[in-house]
């Protein structure tokens, strides 16, 4: 039996490629009640927007949360009787005192209360309940976290107890708050506004019980959805924080390209630019913009060099917060353009004693021109994105309430968005609520240790419940003590290849090595960033899934098994997308070359694709893995498209290998666009494929593709794989009675069957007897 989400997910996907959504502010007036100081809007049946305003100042405006409450108004009901307001959806019942504030001490009658039923038990809801329950969110940085720092993190959108709640007035970690967006009617990039009375309460209440997919979808509709990340992002990036010279960079991108290591992204770091602060002679200042030609002499030819005999995409390393220093590049046009913008404003105000023009992001102005005489030359010569960092800590000095972290991710998100060159995407800091609308996030200094490895399954599935879907790691950790630890590096790089993107780095100390060549263990090294750029067109899919369902890549266990303990206990494994389970080994073996670990596997049967055994779920098993091995299992049924052995993804394959996991039934809507299109949201294919089994006939379909995008291509050929078969085959043909080629591999008990390349408009079936 084909699985309820399985099937919603994929008319999810069909639906999204042909339809885009519009974001509007404005609630429909039918979803509206108004009582004296209290405004309510009815979104969905679980979903309500409560306002208190003694000013009867309403805002209808965006926040930095909410986006979008222009849904489709659901069915209500209201009523006033014996002094109070009743409004009932079909899952909710909310209960307002008239002419009251909506907050109040007394528990046993509060002046406003929601009730719902979380699986057949009464749940009541008031403003001010302590959730004890609540599933957490994410943090804005594990800088020098060290082991499990769970107590770090904010509150998501999910809880045990059934409900959450949005609270926009609550400051964030930093001590912002959400804001407004003022719309900008010319096309241009909505700007950050003050709320029209700042007294006024504001809060989302979210009573979806267990149905944790279904809150995340209604969040990202009225906060946005999380955007597709160009496809070159899930490769590998090699980074390292290190006084490096364009000639150590190229040859660290030709060892590499030696040695078949698979990459896509080469990160610079800050040493790319020269210091900008006048006197600074300790080579430490953090803030720079002009290209250090001591150490790279000839950035454009060097990037050129990396996009068109690499195939590798380039970032930059920025720190912001400093301004702009008299002795940058294009100083002398940023200061006359903003002098002539800024008319109303002084000189004096415009640049500190030593010349240096203030950072000002938060004037639209000052964005303008900044990122026109600063930033875009650096683009003009290829830098295709910028990883935008340090400035974590910071309020703006301009805007009041305005978190410095939250309104750069905005900013650069947006200025690429308006380019409309390539798909938008930064590389930075977690903002608070609402920024899973900028993907990429950078979390930090972490350690070098096992306990610091151990906490990033947990950490980076749950940020999945606030949307936060695309964490970037430091993959062998950030700050290491003591020698380079081979085992350490290996698992750490084994987690990457299942976590959203697979990035090694570390601190600018000589002792830390992160070039994995140099490890003796280098082929199990190499060997995980295979299976990582095999994995892609999975990996590439379930993002898809993401940005059309809401709901991260990587995310816990509960989201599938709400109902059971386990899923809620065993916090070092997670779902990556719908059909892989994953628990990576983050301990030692101590020299064993062994590791045990404890998996809960729930119902059905699950594949262990490390040595190929269908194992009965419903328990947890104790396994055993050598360093060569990563638990991750395939769900009964599932279908798992894989590339074959590639060193970069700017050349799509030929061939694809689609692997079947035993199952009466399974499907998988295989998606595909041009890789880094800003129109992907229409402009991109999805080819069906199924699986039926019963009384020993097993049937397979690909089914003709639908959509169409820029140079897709016009044939395929496959290798279908299925796993776990004991025997080989009897008979296997094709739909129409002809022969298929295939083999039975007995020690590794599948049956391959070689399909010629054919018209990805044609329908291919194959049955095996």
């Amino acid at each position: 039996m084909i699985k309820k989400h399985v099937l919603l997910s994929i008319l999810g996907l069909f639906i999204a490629c042909t339809v885009g959504a519009q974001d509007n502010s404005m609630a429909d007036e039918k979803a509206i009640v108004k009582s004296g100081n209290m405004r309510f809007t009815v979104l969905t049946p679980e979903m309500i927007r409560i306002e208190y305003s003694a000013k009867l100042q309403f805002e209808d405006r965006a926040s930095f949360v909410v986006i979008n409450r222009h849904l489709p108004v659901p069915n209500f009901t209201q009523e006033e009787r014996d002094g109070y307001l009743y409004l009932t959806t079909d899952k909710l019942e909310l209960r307002y005192k008239l002419g009251t504030y909506p907050v109040s001490n007394d528990r046993c009658n509060p002046n406003l209360q929601i009730t719902l039923d979380v699986n057949g038990v009464e749940e009541v809801w008031y403003p001010g309940k302590q959730d004890p329950y609540n599933l957490k969110g994410t943090t804005r940085t594990l800088d020098r976290a060290e082991g499990d720092v769970r107590e770090w993190l904010e509150n998501g959108l999910l809880s045990r107890v059934g409900w959450a709640v949005i609270d926009e007035r609550e400051p964030r970690k930093d001590g912002s708050l959400s804001l407004m967006f003022e719309r900008d009617t010319n096309g241009g990039m909505d700007w950050v506004a003050q709320r029209k009375d700042t007294a006024a309460l504001d809060m989302y209440f979210m009573g979806y019980g267990h149905d944790y997919k279904k809150a995340l979808g209604d969040f990202t509709k009225i906060a946005g959805k999380i955007p597709l990340p160009p496809l070159y992002v899930f490769g590998y990036w090699y980074s390292k924080f290190q006084r490096y010279t364009e000639q150590d960079m190229r040859d660290i991108v030709n060892e590499i390209r030696s040695r078949d290591i698979p990459m896509d992204v080469l990160v610079i770091d800050m040493d790319w630019h020269r210091n900008g602060k006048t006197g600074s002679t300790d080579g430490t200042e953090w803030t720079g913009w002009s290209w250090n030609k001591a150490l790279f002499p000839d950035p454009a030819g060097f990037i050129s060099w990396l996009h068109d005999e690499q195939n590798l995409n380039t970032t930059l390393n920025l720190h912001p917060a400093d301004g702009v220093f008299p002795k940058e590049d294009n100083y002398d046009a940023l200061y006359a353009d903003l002098a002539g913008r800024y008319s109303d404003i002084k000189a004096d105000s415009l640049t500190n004693e030593d010349g240096t023009i203030r950072w000002n992001i938060e004037n639209k102005d000052f964005y303008k021109a900044f990122f026109e005489h600063i930033l875009r030359p650096h683009e003009n010569i290829g830098v295709d994105f910028w990883w935008v960092d340090w400035q974590q800590w910071m309020i703006a000095q301009n805007e009041p309430n305005l978190g410095n972290t939250f309104w750069l991710n905005h900013v650069f998100f947006n200025d690429k968005k308006l380019q409309a060159k390539n798909r938008p995407f930064i590389f930075h800091r977690w903002g608070g609520l609402g920024n899973h609308r900028y993907p990429i996030g950078f979390s930090g200094d972490s350690e070098a240790t096992f306990s610091s490895l151990a906490f990033q399954p947990y950490f980076t599935a749950t940020a999945s419940n606030v949307g936060y879907g695309y964490w970037s790691h430091d993959i062998g950790g950030h700050n290491q003590e003591g020698a380079n630890d081979a085992e350490l590096y290996l698992r750490w790089i084994q987690y990457g290849v299942f976590s959203p993107i697979l990035r090694t780095h570390a601190t600018a100390a000589g002792h830390i090595e992160r070039r994995i060549w140099k490890y003796a263990n280098f082929e199990q090294m190499r060997d995980a960033i295979y299976l990582r750029y095999a994995l892609i067109p999975y990996i590439y899919t379930m993002a898809r899934w993401s940005y059309d369902t809401g709901v991260g890549m990587c995310r816990p266990m509960y989201y599938d098994y709400p109902e059971a303990d386990e899923a809620y206990r065993y916090e070092g494994q997670y779902m990556f997308g719908n059909d892989i389970l994953v628990a990576p080994v983050t301990s030692s073996d101590k020299g064993t070359n062994v590791s045990e670990k404890d998996i809960w596997l729930p119902e059905g049967k699950w594949y262990e694709v490390m040595t190929g055994e269908l194992i009965d779920g419903g328990s947890v098993v104790t396994r055993s893995f050598t360093r060569e091995q990563i638990p991750y299992y395939y769900r009964e049924g599932a279908i798992i498209p894989l590339y074959p052995r590639m060193m970069h993804l700017k050349k799509r394959p030929e061939t694809l290998t689609l692997q079947f996991t035993p199952g009466a039934r399974g499907e998988f809507n295989y998606y595909e666009d041009a890789g880094n299109n800003a129109d992907y949201q229409t402009a991109c294919t999805f080819t069906r494929i199924t699986q039926n089994t019963e009384d020993g006939r097993t049937s397979c379909t690909i089914y003709p593709r639908t959509g169409s995008f820029d140079d897709m291509p016009e044939e395929r050929a496959y290798r279908l794989e299925f796993l776990a078969r004991n025997e080989a085959p009897t008979k296997v043909t094709f739909s129409d009675g002809t022969h298929a080629v295939y083999e039975y591999d007995a020690e590794g008990k599948k049956i391959v069957i070689s399909v010629p390349k054919r018209a990805c408009s044609s329908a291919i079936t194959v049955i095996i007897e």
